[in-house]
């Protein structure tokens, strides 16, 4: 009668972990991002395209009411714009430090000047390191991605300030094309990073 008492004991233990896994395996992956030209968004939608699980994406510009406990692990991708971070990134990772730090998770930054590939490294970028001074929360995986030149979509007084940017920074001041600068390959590479987190 013991070891029967015993052995039941096992089973249910064997049961409660196999619900346990099949929980686990029923989170999802957290996707957020801020974006302005769309770029953050076309490389994050990339990302996603690596990813076998399910996935919930949220503007943080929309400022999302999140239950971070649905979630197994957690991306953010966010745009500079005149070289600045975009403060409703800046106020979500603060206020969600702890339970962002509870999460396998990963951060990327969009900027032009990570067309040269010695700013394209977080620990040289200058974006980066401004975020690491402002935010508490401390990403386990960075990355810094180029984004694109869209002369098209800017009015004239940003086609100006752009355009006085990339002569100070030795890019293209031509405002007759568009360009994407976003290395894929290295986009690719972190994916497969974040993938294996």
């Amino acid at each position: 009668m013991a070891i029967m008492m015993k052995n039941e004991t096992i089973l249910n233990e064997e049961t409660t972990g196999e619900v346990l896994d099949k929980k686990e395996s029923l989170k999802k992956v957290l996707v957020l991002y801020s974006s302005i030209e769309g770029q953050t968004i076309k490389i994050i939608e990339h990302v996603k395209n690596t990813i076998n699980e399910d996935i919930e994406t949220f503007d943080l510009d929309n400022n999302p009411e999140i239950d971070f406990s649905k979630y197994k692990k957690v991306l953010i991708g966010a745009s500079i714009r005149y070289g600045n971070l975009r403060p409703k990134v800046i106020k979500f990772v603060n206020d969600h430090k702890s339970e962002l730090d509870s999460l396998p998770n990963a951060f990327f930054l969009v900027c032009l000047t990570a067309r040269k590939p010695e700013k394209a490294i977080p620990a040289n970028n200058a974006y980066m390191k401004k975020f690491d001074e402002i935010s508490q929360w401390q990403p386990r995986l960075k990355a810094v991605f180029a984004g694109a030149l869209l002369y098209s979509r800017y009015n004239w007084w940003q086609t100006l300030l752009i355009q006085l940017i990339m002569k100070m920074t030795g890019g293209s001041t031509d405002k007759t094309k568009d360009m994407e600068l976003t290395d894929w390959q290295k986009v690719d590479l972190f994916s497969k990073d974040f993938n294996a987190l």
